[in-house]
């Protein structure tokens, strides 16, 4: 039981927090010089270190960095991969404190699907400002200003069970949308943060079975171009804080690798938090065999890099200080790190200083409870929808002319919240969305299953059927177990990608050949059949307290979807390499994959069409230290208007190395109207065509002519433009 517990806590797992945290401008009545925000920093510390005692300073190194004899706060962790989580999901309210509500969003791998880096950075800047409002009001007084979040692992295998943590499978992608998260969360301010963005779980964390002891084997190439890059980019945007991964990488424990300094804190310039997952630094002991105890656990740790356990440390860390396996300066060391983002966030400075410390105070209202967040959250969840399928234009849907709807399936009539949801406001169902739009003139009746026939019955009887099925994001059981082999969820990788849904949809669609089918999911799925016969499949994610406005919206067209896949979606698991197998190279990802996908990455389709044309380049040359720009012409050649997602990929025909397929350099979502043409200008830096070269420990830019293809999707690029990177200046 004592080890259950340990692992719901793991990795964020629904943390309750209570007592009093952080607020700028509380500070005690004695005077020390790290009270003083005029004082570089780096003073700051050392003098707020040498006033803590070696049992403060051993306490310091959990996820409350407080001191509180000298009135210095704790800022405390919580969740917030799409919304901020302040209690979680319904099954987890009777843990502590009740749930408290905040705004939330539609799950990462949703939020993924939008391509938009400037709506990711808004949603983020809303999750800080009430993760601020929650800490500083009187009357909720509650949580902490570190927050685990975004995930910036990738998402490999559609197998993974926290697939929807991610925001897909490609290492550019993530990494910029990564980037604006980190940006959004921690805000505009030159000095001062609004919230920490603690990123995680570095790295290569990309299997729930046996992760507590599996390890993640590939090369180093793979290491620098692929599952460490939307780390950098996280630490390139301004992020301090990452948690290190259960698993090994190349059967070294990634809570005590080398990679934590030689890489995170020598190369790209993290200076702040590293922390464990929860449990990690026992399992070094008890599932790895890597070290013989918990004093050495607690001084390997520390020695690779980590100022902050998610564990009860002291008693491991006490044991390694009497054995002098750690001295005080390496406790000082790691504080270092834990005080500088104590510092951005403000909490040591008086509240006229800092920017965010009138978030909550004076009476403001909840910002959930406000017509802005909630606006944004069916925003989000519109540009998350993806149209897989709309054969004759079904879709989208005449209100004034369908008098007779049947809504359809388990999830539409349910709101489901997964491992790290918060807990929403309130939520909209599909069904109540659609009832709504539909409006008084049309009957919409709901049947849950197909049971006694009745699922059959109401759709022969309806003008149009609407069938939601998908997966549950718990998993439909307890910690550890799911109740189909086709869910997944933190500790369980899904064994199977097919939809027993599908025998559902095929009822439905025997008795209406107007079924729609609406896939709410955190995966891909091989549907082959419903692709084959159904007329129109969309795609959209679980979480959101607006998912059913926001499908309805695009139901009935009121929103044109653009939303993309971040994923492959594979036609069965015969096309993907085994589970355990981390090298892209073996068939992985659109880079490398074999085969005809059901759904290629970077898919979706529009109620309209657009046209790319008069491709140009501003150069036929690029140096290894400059740029190229690629213009290109958009026109919405339908009727209706909408959004393109622009997709710029980079191929290297005569590379000496092995390199992708493809890979994405570029992209944007631009609004085109019926009939117009937009012009799209994306830059590409050479460097970031780079490859890492083992042999030279280093990013080379290698000399010789690059592909540029731009298009709607990774197989469908529309036109081509060869540019030449010429040899470096000696």
């Amino acid at each position: 039981m004592k080890a259950r517990r340990l692992l719901l806590a793991a990795c964020g797992m629904v943390v309750l927090l209570v007592g009093r945290v952080g607020r700028a401008g509380e500070v005690p009545a004695e005077s020390h010089p790290f009270q003083n925000p005029d004082l570089p920093a780096e003073e700051r510390i050392t003098n707020l270190l040498s006033l803590m005692t070696i049992d403060e300073k051993v306490a310091c190194l959990s996820t409350n960095s407080g001191v509180p004899r000298l009135g210095v706060p704790g800022t405390r962790h919580v969740e917030g991969l799409h919304g901020l989580a302040l209690g979680g999901p319904a099954q987890w309210g009777g843990r502590g404190r009740p749930a408290q509500p905040t705004t939330i969003f539609p799950q990462s791998i949703g939020l993924g699907e939008t391509w938009d880096a400037a709506l990711i950075k808004r949603v983020a800047a809303v999750e800080g400002y009430e993760t601020r409002y929650a800490v500083q009001s009187e009357k909720i007084n509650r949580g902490g200003l570190v927050v685990r979040a975004p995930n910036a692992d990738l998402g490999r295998d559609p197998r993974w069970g926290r697939t929807e943590e991610c925001y897909g499978e490609d290492a550019f992608l993530n990494g910029t949308l990564v980037g604006a998260f980190v940006h959004g969360l921690q805000g505009d301010d030159p000095r001062y943060w609004q919230a920490v963005s603690l990123m995680k779980h570095f790295l290569a964390n990309s299997n729930e079975d046996g992760r507590i002891r599996t390890s993640s084997d590939f090369d180093e190439r793979l290491l620098r171009e692929y599952y460490a890059r939307p780390f950098q980019r996280g630490v390139e945007a301004g992020s301090r804080a990452f948690m290190a991964a259960y698993n090994a990488y190349n059967a070294v424990p990634c809570s005590v690798h080398p990679m934590l300094r030689a890489m995170a804190v020598n190369e790209w310039g993290q200076d702040g938090i590293i922390c464990t997952d929860a449990g990690a630094y026992r399992f070094l002991v008890n599932e790895f065999k890597y070290v013989p105890d918990a004093a050495h656990a607690a001084e390997a740790c520390v020695k690779a890099g980590i100022t902050q356990f998610l564990d009860r440390q002291a008693d491991g860390v006490n044991e390694a200080l009497a054995k002098k396996l750690l001295s005080e300066a390496d406790l000082d060391e790691a504080l270092r790190r834990t005080f500088r983002v104590v510092l951005k966030l403000g909490v040591l400075d008086p509240a006229e200083r800092v920017p965010y410390a009138k978030i909550g105070r004076d009476g403001e209202p909840e910002p959930w409870l406000g017509e802005k967040h909630r606006a944004l959250a069916r925003l989000a969840t519109q540009k998350s929808i993806v149209l897989l399928k709309n054969r004759r234009d079904l879709l989208p849907l005449d209100a004034a002319k369908v008098k007779s709807i049947a809504v359809i399936g388990r999830y539409a009539n349910e709101v489901c919240l997964d491992w790290y949801s918060g807990t929403p406001p309130y939520t909209v169902t599909p069904l109540e969305g659609i009832r709504a739009r539909a409006g008084a003139g049309a009957k919409v009746d709901f049947a849950a299953d197909n049971t006694d026939g009745a699922a059959a019955k109401l759709a022969r009887e309806s003008e149009v059927a609407i069938v939601c099925v998908g997966n549950h994001p718990t998993g439909d059981a307890g910690w550890e177990k799911s109740a189909r082999d086709d869910y997944g969820k933190e500790a369980v990788d899904r064994k199977s990608i097919s939809l027993p849904d599908e025998e559902l949809i095929k009822q439905v669609f025997a008795a209406n050949r107007r079924t729609i089918v609406v896939l709410v999911s955190s995966f891909p799925y091989a549907i082959n059949w419903t692709q084959e016969n159904i007329p129109a499949i969309l795609h959209l994610t679980h979480g959101s307290q607006e998912l059913g406005r926001g499908l309805a919206d695009v139901l009935f067209g009121d929103v044109n979807p653009a939303g993309r896949l971040g994923q492959t979606w594979p036609k069965s698991l015969d096309q993907l390499p085994p589970m355990m197998d981390y090298d892209l190279r073996h068939g992985r990802t659109y880079q490398y994959f074999k085969g005809e996908p059901l759904y290629p990455f970077g898919f979706g389709l529009s109620y309209t069409t657009f046209r790319y044309t008069k491709l140009a380049v501003n150069g036929k040359t690029v140096a290894p230290d400059g740029a190229v720009d690629v213009t290109v012409t958009v026109k919405n050649s339908g009727a209706r208007d909408g959004e393109e997602v622009v997709q710029l990929y980079a191929e290297f025909p005569a590379s000496k190395v092995e390199r992708p397929q493809r890979a994405l350099c570029g992209f944007v979502r631009v609004p085109v109207a019926a009939g117009r043409e937009a012009q799209v200008t994306l830059r590409v830096p050479a460097a970031s065509l780079a490859y890492w070269n083992v042999a030279q420990h280093a990013w080379t830019v290698e000399p010789g002519p690059v592909r540029l293809r731009v298009g709607g999707s990774s197989a469908d690029l529309a036109r081509t433009a060869t540019v030449t990177v010429t040899a470096p200046r000696n």
